[in-house]
């Protein structure tokens, strides 16, 4: 961990934004403040100035672009993550547990987590309008990165997740930093009665705006976690910066949200 501290936790989530990577050849834009706190990179691309920067793996987009795309976002990562972990997602609250790995583009399929606690594995996972979720023992022990959308919250991705990384590492729920990254805002998801009571377990019995991330928040804190943070970003709102599902009403595209520990800082 670098030298910067970060403030002290507060019970309900901080507001911490994405800023754009500056000089990076792919729309990127990462926490600064957790590469000071807890020496990992945590991001998410963008559109990009010509708003088709799509990294979606599984869209009707014809492969020999996306996959150019990917190449661009492994070249400028390789330096520090040689390889890179991501899986066919299912909105599920399956997690996978990841060891050293080769260097390359390792893809799995039908689960949402991914954990690690090896230098140099960059975890991804694609998203639109669903929840990224980081993870960091601030102990430096390991990290997580989760994808939620509304079945995933209700189902209990986030406690799945929070479970299996702390067994993983040995970190107690004070250890752990959690993110919400940019994902769609309670003013743009309109879901039916039945969504709402899923994630949340009440329902005005007609359609009504549902906040995920407001969600998750509150579920961090009926599980005692204090040091949480929640990006101001949303998909829809900002559809120039963002792929948004709701927003486009489907057009294919995604991002990819990334977390990893720079391989350099592996004797840190």
């Amino acid at each position: 961990m670098r030298a910067g501290a970060p403030p002290p936790v507060v019970a309900a989530p901080r507001t911490l934004t994405e800023s754009p990577v500056s000089g990076a050849p792919v729309p990127l834009a990462e926490l600064a403040e957790w590469l000071d706190w807890f020496g990992v990179v945590a991001g998410i691309t963008e559109r990009g100035a010509a708003g088709d920067f799509s990294l979606g793996l599984w869209s009707d987009e014809p492969a020999g672009r996306i996959s150019e795309r990917w190449r661009a976002f492994r070249r400028w990562h390789a330096p520090r993550f040689p390889a890179v972990v991501m899986a066919h997602q299912v909105h599920g609250t399956e997690v996978r547990i990841h060891g050293p790995q080769a260097p390359g583009w390792h893809v799995g399929d039908g689960y949402d987590g991914h954990l690690t606690a090896e230098p140099g594995v960059l975890l991804a996972v694609t998203v639109s309008d669903c929840v990224p979720i980081y993870l960091v023992d601030k102990r430096g022990r390991g990290l997580g990165l989760l994808h939620a959308g509304w079945r995933g919250v209700a189902s209990g991705m986030f406690d799945a997740g929070l479970r299996a990384f702390c067994q993983s590492t040995g970190a107690m729920v004070q250890d752990v930093a959690v993110h919400f990254g940019v994902a769609v805002c309670g003013k743009c998801y309109e879901v039916g009665p039945e969504v709402a009571w899923a994630v949340r377990g009440v329902s005005t019995g007609k359609s009504e705006r549902l906040d995920l991330r407001a969600a998750l928040a509150e579920r961090t804190r009926r599980l005692g976690l204090a040091d949480v943070s929640s990006s101001p970003l949303c998909t829809a709102c900002d559809a120039a910066r963002f792929f948004s599902h709701r927003g486009s009403k489907g057009d294919g595209g995604r991002m990819v949200a990334y977390l990893g520990r720079p391989a350099e800082r592996a004797g840190t």
